[in-house]
């Protein structure tokens, strides 16, 4: 077994869209024909399904471990923005007329610049997680569903490969266990760790034992600065009134900003436009938005969107007025983001953020580990091609760290 291998390939890294799509290659139910079991369904047979719309809210509430981007609210209108094609599909476990397990999945036609075909877990670029929705006690009966069904019907798939998971959930432990029970090969490949907010302790004491002294105080005089040029105000909502304003104001700010320069603020294009502006709304429906803004003379400075999705949260999309960067409007909006360590029902964050994110890692200690997994999946023949992928992925992986220890070392003689 390759477990456990992990080969830090960020260029093999891709975030799963259905642009490199291959369409066709999965067996596809009928949404109506919908029965207990495990099957793959067209996303678009199921958008005015309402008793599906239920359960998938009901599993969401109950899911081993929370993913706000695959709950419907966000799901829904990231396919509806994203994928015009409908190359994405459910993959749906149903036990007893119930919903136990969803994901959605699309058959991609390239893996790390090549044309090696893969069945994929979907994610888009403004989704963070990938760990499917699983009620639990479910965990290994969805994962041997996905996989017997691709060995049954893998089309031109190679392997399943499985991006954005959190490596060391149950989800994740309950798919290695499956592969170990049945003798399926698999690897973790390239693993990553982001900042965390875990509960335990209050705002003061947190900041207090996260962060020195020294820089406390100089966030102090930065506030203090602030004020001095006029009205200074924090102010937090749930998106029930004012919401449009709110967005509005938010894509307006981050433009102005480096990713507006780049073109990669959420406002340089009508699909993700109108993708944040519908899951906001729609998680403030559910009553799972937190809105954060930091006010001057009440022109916004800092914004910052979270996701409440019990016992967890998501710290979606935040933004700061550049202008004012001598001031860290964003970590001073950060500090009084630690309010969520009081908030009843949450007992952790996950920041979203890159690993070794400058501003973030700074004040959240906690980390959780990201991964992308490929599994074995088809008959022997299809399964040797992988072994023999498997193997010259973890010698390229190897030829990696070697180059990175001698450029190290060059670099430490040098200097």
């Amino acid at each position: 077994m390759e477990q456990g291998l992990s080969c830090d390939d960020t260029a093999s890294c891709s975030i799963a869209q259905p642009i490199d799509g291959c369409g066709g290659g999965i067996d596809v139910r009928p949404a109506a024909q919908n029965k207990d079991g495990f099957a793959f369904v067209a996303w678009n047979d199921l958008r005015n399904d309402v008793r599906f719309k239920s359960q998938w809210n009901n599993l969401a509430e109950k899911a081993t471990e929370p993913n706000a981007f695959g709950e419907s609210w966000y799901l829904e209108s990231a396919l509806a923005a994203l994928d015009p094609r409908g190359d994405v599909h459910l993959a749906i476990l149903q036990v007893a007329g119930q919903l136990v397990g969803l994901m959605p999945v699309y058959m991609a036609g390239r893996y790390a610049g090549l044309p090696i075909h893969n069945c994929q877990n979907w994610l888009n670029y403004n989704a963070f997680l990938g760990t499917p929705l699983i009620a639990k006690g479910y965990e290994r009966v969805f994962w041997a569903g996905i996989l017997r069904q691709l060995d049954i019907s893998p089309g031109s798939a190679l392997f399943l490969h499985l991006t954005g998971m959190a490596v060391d959930g149950p989800v994740a432990r309950a798919l290695e266990a499956e592969c170990n029970a049945t003798g399926r090969r698999f690897a973790l490949f390239h693993r990553e760790e982001r900042a965390l907010l875990e509960c335990g302790l209050s705002p003061e004491a947190y900041l207090e034992a996260t962060m020195r002294g020294k820089k406390r105080k100089e966030l102090r005089r930065q506030q203090n600065r602030l004020a001095e040029l006029g009205q200074l105000e924090f102010q937090r909502s749930d998106g029930r009134e004012g919401l449009d304003g709110w967005i509005d104001e938010f894509l307006e700010l981050e433009r102005r900003g480096w990713k507006g320069s780049n073109g990669s603020a959420l406002d340089c294009a009508d699909s993700t436009r109108n993708l944040f502006r519908t899951v906001l709304h729609g998680a403030s429906t559910e009553r799972k938005l937190e809105l954060l803004s930091l006010r001057l003379n009440g022109c916004a400075i800092a914004m910052l969107v979270n996701f409440l999705t019990p016992p967890g949260a998501f710290s979606f999309k935040t933004a700061f007025d550049e202008e004012y960067a001598r001031f860290s409007p964003g970590v001073l909006l950060q500090i009084h983001n630690l309010a969520l360590l009081e908030r009843e029902g949450i007992e952790w964050c996950d920041s979203c953020a890159a690993q070794d994110h400058p501003m973030i890692d700074s004040i959240w200690s906690g980390r959780r580990a990201i991964g992308r997994y490929s599994v074995a999946i088809g008959g022997p023949m299809r399964r040797a091609a992988f072994a023999a992928f498997l193997f010259a992925e973890k010698a390229k992986g190897r030829l990696r760290q070697i180059n990175a220890g001698k450029s190290k070392q060059a670099n430490e003689m040098s200097s």
